[in-house]
């Protein structure tokens, strides 16, 4: 087992005792541009939304977020420059399988919140009733 997979069954052990999980309705992980997946070889939000889907047993839609277009490594920026650089780098593939859904948003590491943010407009604005982001760790800037 892999440290990705460790790390998401351990925040499934830890989300499955919160009574407000069991009412959503999907699991989507934050993508990455597919240049930066192969570059990469994996994508670690996915590793860690499919260790919490199993342990909450609540679906992971896989395909419904992509990433746009290969955005800067947000590591070495400011939180201002963090939210443009963002900015309209995700769309969905499919709005009608995320419309009235509860949707638990999956990233690795939250610093400033833009990715998470980025990401829950675009589902929020394709009809998705709840949102709520999920990390594994924050970093402090």
């Amino acid at each position: 087992m892999t440290l990705g997979q460790r790390l998401g069954k351990r925040l499934g052990e830890k989300l499955i005792d919160d009574k407000l999980v069991s009412r959503f309705d999907c699991i989507i992980p934050v993508p990455l541009h597919p240049a930066r997946k192969r570059e990469r070889g994996f994508n670690q939000s996915q590793i860690l939304a499919q260790e919490l889907s199993e342990a909450i047993h609540i679906p992971v839609l896989k395909k419904v977020l992509k990433r746009t277009r290969n955005t800067k490594d947000q590591t070495k920026l400011t939180p201002e420059e963090r939210i443009q650089n963002v900015k309209g780098a995700f769309a969905l593939k499919g709005p009608e399988a995320i419309e009235g859904k509860r949707i638990i948003l999956v990233d690795d590491v939250m610093t400033t919140g833009a990715t998470l943010g980025e990401c829950a407009r675009v589902l929020s604005e394709a009809g998705a009733k709840q949102i709520m982001g999920v990390t594994i760790a924050v970093a402090l800037i």
